[in-house]
């Protein structure tokens, strides 16, 4: 509350309290989770709608040849998987359905999708992890030593390693890595989660290795891990690649900036300046492309989990797209749109804390 002299003796003039400001973070957070939520909606109607304009027909993709000039059994497939309706009521049925947690049940496997979504992605997640934490380590440490070294032989080096990287396919690359560690030197097994004669350990996060440890399988936990070592090997050289590129670019822009110049002219020693100021500074880029490379990698690798044998989401969505099955391609894009969607949140909130001046914007 406020008080204010009107310039009469004893008159005294009182005011109401000023409205207390939300925190700059709060508002920030508030505004990208609407955001999240109207980018989410619209991804429903785009994948519904995609899906529903594709070529084919889903009769024809899941029915035998026999059931085919069967028409009551045609007709009841139809009305069981709601494609007799008209394309509003399907989308708004399965917009309920969605809000209510059910994505609908797959032709394929005859199991709910959201069952085979729980089933698949943590072995994706099991991939995906390690990979990322490797790439980051090696890509940033690896960039920031580029920069520093900006046109000398170790800078010309890695940019032409990073290029090799960016250029390989990956298939090409699992190929090749299954060939020399498998076939010729058998440091590592050929493919699957397990070797023949170990059992899935007892389910709490999905992740063999992590349920393995949990429950004192070590031998288990030591299979998981050989497993994991090819596919993750693989996935790691191809994103240490792009990120090298990403961290060099970034680094060089802020080694050019006055104050590092300063910082340097002072005496810092170099460790101090490259952590303190360099580092921080050029991570706003950084997380960029960290984050869309973590949300690919959780959106499954088609190739390489199948060069690999290895039972993830890329693989249930390769095998969802060549059946049509309808509720399993529309809770596969559903979950990579939510993947894409909360990671480019929590990158958003990270700006935030990296650098302040962007809650304000």
């Amino acid at each position: 509350m406020t008080t204010v002299h009107n310039g009469e003796p004893g008159a005294v003039t009182t005011t109401a309290p000023r409205p207390r400001r939300s925190h700059p973070l709060l508002a920030f957070l508030a505004k990208r989770l609407a955001i999240t939520a109207g980018l989410l909606l619209g991804v429903t109607v785009v994948t519904f709608g995609l899906v529903n304009v594709v070529p084919g027909d889903p009769v024809t993709a899941n029915l035998s040849d026999q059931a085919l000039n069967d028409p009551a059994t045609v007709a009841a497939f139809r009305e069981k998987w709601g494609l007799d309706q008209p394309l509003w009521q399907q989308y708004l049925h399965y917009l309920g359905n969605l809000f209510r947690g059910d994505l609908g049940i797959s032709q394929q496997t005859g199991r709910a999708v959201l069952d085979d979504l729980v089933r698949y992605v943590p072995a994706t997640l099991e991939l995906a992890i390690p990979t990322m934490v490797l790439a980051l380590v090696i890509g940033t440490g690896i960039g920031m030593l580029a920069a520093v070294r900006n046109g000398r032989v170790t800078d010309q080096l890695v940019r032409v390693g990073a290029l090799l990287g960016l250029s390989t396919p990956p298939f090409w690359l699992s190929l090749v890595v299954l060939y020399v560690f498998f076939y010729k030197l058998g440091l590592a097994p050929s493919g699957g989660r397990l070797s023949t004669g170990f059992s899935p350990p007892p389910t709490v996060t999905g992740m063999y290795t992590v349920d393995a440890a949990l429950a004192g399988q070590w031998d288990v936990a030591w299979d998981a891990a050989q497993h994991l070592t090819l596919p993750v090997l693989v996935l790691t050289s191809l994103t240490v690649a792009l990120l090298v590129r990403f961290v060099r670019s970034a680094m060089l822009e802020v080694l050019q900036q006055d104050y590092i110049r300063a910082a340097y002219a002072k005496g810092l020693p170099a460790r101090v300046v490259l952590r303190r100021h360099l580092l921080r500074a050029g991570l706003v880029p950084v997380v960029t492309v960290s984050g869309l490379a973590f949300a690919s990698l959780l959106s499954g690798t088609v190739l390489v989990e199948s060069i690999f044998g290895w039972p993830g989401v890329g693989q249930y969505a390769y095998r969802s797209a060549t059946a049509l099955d309808l509720p399993a391609i529309l809770g596969v894009s559903l979950f990579v749109a939510l993947v894409y969607t909360l990671v480019n949140l929590t990158v958003d909130l990270l700006y935030g804390l990296i650098d302040p001046r962007i809650r304000l914007s």
